[in-house]
This record gives C-alpha cells, structure tokens and sequence, in this order.
C-alpha cells in the first residue's frame, strides 16, 4: 500500500512539473511574439528615417550637431550596463542566491531611472531652445531639420515609453522576488521581462547612432 501511494506521489509530481514546463513553454514563446511585434514596430520606423535621411541628408548632418552626443553616449552605457544586471540578477536567482538577485535588479531600476533623468535634461534643453514639435522655432527651419528633430522626438520618446513600461515590469519582478514568488524554480517571469529588457536596450543600440553618431 505504501508502494502504491508513492507510485502516485511521484506520477503526481511529474505531471505538476510538466504542466509547469509546458507553461513555461508558451510564456515565452508568447514573449517572442510580442517581441516580434516589438521589432515590427521599430523596423517601420528605421525604414522611414533611412528614407528621409537619404532625400535630406545635408539636414540630417546639420541637425544633428546639435544632439549632445555626451549625454547620448552616458546614456548608452547605462542601458548597456542594465543589460548585463538584468543577466545577473536572473542567473543569481537560478542559482538560488535571492539577495544577490534582489541587488542586480535594483541596480537595472538605478541605471533606467539615470537614462531617463538624462533624456529629461536632454528634451528640455531642446525646448527651452525652441526645438518643440510644432513649434514656430523648428517650423521655420528648412523641411529637412524639421523632419529630424520630428524623426527624433517620435522615436526616442516612443523608447523612452518602453523604458518606463520595461522598468515598472521590473519592478514588479522585484516585488515577486522579494515575496518568494520567483525563486530558483520558478524565474521564468523574470526572464520574461529581462527578454523585454534587452529588446529596449537593442532598440537604443541603432537609435545612438542614427541620430547622435550622424555626423
């Protein structure tokens, strides 16, 4: 009898862990797709920008002499730098080490928070310029500059949107962490939004030099 009741324990066991694995599985395939998506969204946008920067290119180099390529290349390193915590703070979570884990997180939310603090002092100093979307400033310039900054602000605001949606999924992630939700058997959702994570930080790799490196 006792035979026979372990026979069930462990069938029961093994069916919980395929259930499990099984939906872990369609997670993440689920957050390829919209990942997917994701790409879809941003290539449409990097194929509009190579199309006007090849009809006003003497534009495009003006305009962009005028990003601070200092703020653009601090801002690089801080997402690059979130990238490999990100990693960290997943493979320190696999290995079971929660503090570690917790530590690595945190510092992913440290360096999103620096980029956006950056990209505020960035935008405003455009505005206090008069460099504001339709704005008498900017309308006035040649159509090719006016594409540029329009190019600009729609395409690294639309990223900084991705940050601040990449960053409160994080944050929630460190909420489960905290609680014992996610451990060293269960990450996947962690590894989810490190998934989204590094898309942001991909998207910003071909963002950095199209706009600050164009000259």
């Amino acid at each position: 009898m006792s035979d026979n009741n372990m026979i069930q324990e462990q069938a029961i066991q093994e069916h919980s862990h395929s259930h499990v694995h099984r939906d872990d599985i369609a997670s993440k395939m689920g957050m390829w797709l919209f990942l997917f998506t994701e790409i879809l969204l941003f290539g449409g946008l990097f194929l509009l920008y190579l199309a006007y920067r090849f009809q006003y290119s003497q534009e495009f180099f003006t305009s962009a002499k005028n990003l601070n390529i200092v703020l653009g290349t601090i801002n690089t390193i801080f997402l690059l730098t979130s990238s490999l915590t990100m990693a960290l703070s997943i493979a320190a979570l696999q290995r079971g080490n929660k503090k570690l884990s917790i530590a690595f997180i945190i510092s992913t939310l440290g360096f999103a928070l620096g980029f956006m603090i950056i990209k505020y002092f960035e935008w405003t100093a455009k505005f206090a310029h008069g460099i504001i979307p339709g704005g008498e400033t900017l309308t006035s310039r040649p159509h090719g500059e006016v594409i540029f900054y329009g190019m600009y602000f729609s395409m690294t605001g639309l990223h900084a949107i991705h940050v601040i949606v990449g960053a409160v999924l994080i944050l929630f992630m460190l909420r489960f962490v905290i609680k014992g939700k996610l451990n060293k058997d269960n990450y996947q959702r962690l590894e989810n939004a490190g998934l989204y994570w590094h898309l942001v930080d991909l998207i910003w790799i071909f963002l950095f030099p199209l706009f600050y490196l164009l000259h």
